[in-house]
C-alpha cells in the first residue's frame, strides 16, 4: 500500500514510519509540506496518489493557543480541511487525528464518538473546526480522536516526569485530571489496522490506551518504571497550578465504536507504559 503521512517527524508520525516500513511511505513533516498550502497539498497528493493518507500534522501548543488561534486555526482547521479536500480529488482513504480536548471535560462517563464536542479552550475549537471540514469535503474520512500522547520522539509528559526525577527531590502533579495516556506506537498500529481494513464505515472514532487515570497516577507510574520511589510525585489541584488554556478536567474516550467497527481495542494504559519502557525506554529516559 502506499501511505502519505502528515506531521510525519511528530511522535504519531514516527512511529507510523517505523511500523510502515515495508509499505511504500512519503512521510512529510512541516519542513517538508505546510498543511495550509491548498497547492502544496493538492499537489503532492495528486503526484503520490497514496491508498491512505494519515494527515497527523498538528498545531498543538495548547497554551500558545490561546493567543495565537489564527495560528492553530491555520494548521488544525485550515490545513485540515486542504487535506481532505486534496483526498476528494484523488480517492483514497483518508485518516484525520483529532483531540479530546473537543469536549468540555464535565462528563463523568467516558465520551461517546457521537457526543456532543464543547471546546473550551483555542486548541479545541480549531481541532473540531478541522473535523468539521473534513467530514464536509470527504465524507468517506476517518476522524480518530486520541489524548494524553507519549513516545519515543519528542517532548511529551513522561520525558518530563523523567527529567523532573533527575532534577527535583519531589514533584507536584495534578490529581483531578482524568484522562487514559496513549502511547504512540500501539495508536499508530492501530491506524495502520484502520487503514487497512476497507470494510469500516467512516465516521468518528476513539481509539486511546485501555482504562483511565489521573496526571497524579500518571506519573507516579512513570517514576515506578524509571525505578525511582512514586511517593516523590505529590499530588496538587488545577486550581493550584493555573494554565493559559482550560484543560477538560474528565476526558476519558469511549472505544465503543472502534470495538463495534470489528477494530482491535489497545491495552490497559498501564501495562502499555510497561511496554513503553521496555522498548524505548532509553528514549523516554533522554533529556
Amino acid at each position: 500500500m502506499r501511505w502519505l503521512i502528515t506531521g510525519a517527524h511528530g511522535q504519531l508520525g514516527s512511529d507510523l514510519q517505523r511500523i510502515l516500513v515495508d509499505d511504500d511511505v512519503l512521510a512529510l513533516g512541516r519542513a517538508d509540506l505546510d498543511v495550509a498550502d491548498v497547492r502544496g497539498v493538492r499537489y503532492a497528493v495528486a503526484d503520490f496518489r497514496p491508498d491512505v493518507v494519515v494527515n497527523s500534522a498538528a498545531y498543538t501548543a495548547v497554551d500558545a493557543a490561546e493567543t495565537d488561534e489564527d495560528g492553530a486555526y491555520r494548521v488544525n482547521g485550515a490545513g485540515a480541511a486542504a487535506v481532505a479536500s486534496a483526498v476528494s480529488r484523488t480517492g483514497g482513504r483518508l485518516i484525520h487525528v483529532s483531540t479530546d480536548y473537543v469536549f468540555d471535560g464535565e462528563s463523568r462517563i467516558p465520551y461517546d464518538a457521537d457526543d456532543r464536542p464543547a471546546p473550551k479552550s483555542a486548541y479545541g475549537r480549531t481541532k473540531l473546526a478541522g473535523e468539521q471540514a473534513v467530514r464536509e469535503l470527504f465524507p468517506p474520512a476517518y476522524v480518530v480522536r486520541t489524548a494524553w500522547l507519549y513516545g519515543a520522539t519528542g517532548g511529551n509528559f513522561v520525558k518530563t516526569m523523567a527529567r523532573l526525577e533527575r532534577e527535583r527531590t519531589t514533584v507536584s502533579v495534578v490529581d483531578d485530571q482524568f484522562g487514559a495516556p496513549t502511547w504512540t506506537a500501539q495508536l499508530a498500529g492501530a491506524l495502520v489496522e484502520l487503514g487497512r481494513s476497507p470494510s469500516v464505515p467512516a465516521g468518528i472514532y476513539h481509539c486511546t490506551n485501555g482504562a483511565s487515570t489521573t496526571w497524579f497516577n500518571f506519573a507516579r507510574a512513570i517514576f515506578q518504571e524509571l525505578g525511582a520511589e512514586p511517593s516523590r510525585v505529590l499530588p496538587t489541584t488545577t486550581a493550584d497550578f493555573p494554565r493559559p488554556a482550560a484543560r477538560p478536567a474528565y476526558s476519558v474516550l469511549s472505544d465503543r465504536a472502534w470495538r463495534n467497527a470489528g477494530l482491535t481495542p489497545l491495552p490497559h494504559w498501564r501495562s502499555a507504559l510497561s511496554q513503553a519502557f521496555a522498548t524505548v525506554g532509553n528514549a523516554l529516559r533522554a533529556t
